[in-house]
């Protein structure tokens, strides 16, 4: 089994479009949305959900207004400022809440209760080509690295159970923890970028947090045409780099009309040069061993 995961070093390189356009090339896939904090695959791969599952996040606190006394003592003390007056009663924030229940400490009527935060759910599904996993974070709830490494182990044991040999992972963007949680224990890593100054900028920083790990790295430039010049400048450091450019995607107002259609672009238009150029990319990632 190899796990494949396609990263960008910012949003909006096209970086989820691309991990669509894989998952609907190849057979018997099975997908995983780890940008948890914003999934939308699913809303070019339309799964059909067979089991969602609740995920627990550190606690929230929550104020029983029959025993509070209305001091203001957790208002004042609450350095988050997630909780507050409302209509003489005190109101907790709950995107705002840390969980560091020194609230809870503090209260002399003992009126708050730290709770479990249980609104973020992750799901297994299928869709056409194969199977899918992937999660949404609750706004406001924490841990979303963990919750990566959680469908990450859902995705393996499910492929392991259906003998699937290959799992494509949609990265989050950025460096931060999610993108160490999602690089983790893969072979391979496509990075998706764009010939502008702050899409060069980020490949260097994505590249740089992949020497730490033992995967085999592509790169894609998108929208190549858009600045033939910085396309050239950016595939030129790759090769100083060592690392190769499966592919230089053209600016394709079909991508855009695909997405509206709730599509990939091997969808939407197989036949298309982009959906051709996507075929290539599919090859190059699945056959180098």
């Amino acid at each position: 089994m190899q796990e494949i995961v396609v990263l960008s070093g910012k949003g909006g390189t096209g970086k989820t479009s691309i991990t669509a356009a894989l998952a609907t090339i190849g057979k018997n896939l099975l997908a995983v949305d780890c940008d948890v904090d914003a999934a939308n695959l699913y809303l070019l791969l339309n799964p059909q959900n067979y089991r969602e599952e609740k995920y627990t996040s550190g606690k929230t606190a929550f104020v029983h207004a029959d025993v509070c006394t209305v001091c203001g003592k957790c208002v004042d003390a609450c350095r988050f400022e997630a909780i507050r007056y409302f209509n003489d009663s005190i109101e907790v924030q709950e995107t705002a809440c840390e969980g560091c229940q020194l609230c809870a400490a503090i209260c002399p009527a003992h009126a708050i209760e730290m709770i479990p935060r249980d609104k973020s759910r992750w799901y297994e599904a299928t869709y056409n080509n194969g199977y899918m996993v992937y999660a949404r974070l609750f706004p406001g709830e924490e841990n979303s690295g963990k919750l990566v490494s959680v469908i990450r182990e859902k995705a393996k044991a499910l492929a392991q159970k259906h003998q699937l040999d290959t799992i494509l992972l949609d990265g989050p963007p950025g460096v931060g923890c999610p993108v160490i949680s999602s690089v983790t224990g893969t072979q391979k890593v496509l990075i998706v970028t764009e010939p502008s100054v702050s899409a060069f900028h980020d490949l260097k920083r994505i590249v740089d947090l992949t020497k730490n790990f033992k995967v085999k790295r592509y790169v894609v430039i998108n929208k190549y045409d858009i600045s033939i010049a910085l396309s050239n400048r950016i595939e030129a450091w790759c090769v100083e780099q060592q690392i190769p450019v499966v592919s230089k995607l053209p600016f394709d107002k079909e991508l855009v009309e695909a997405m509206i259609q709730c599509k990939s672009i091997v969808e939407f238009n197989p036949l298309s040069e982009y959906s051709s150029k996507m075929q290539v990319v599919f090859n190059a990632l699945l056959k180098d061993e």
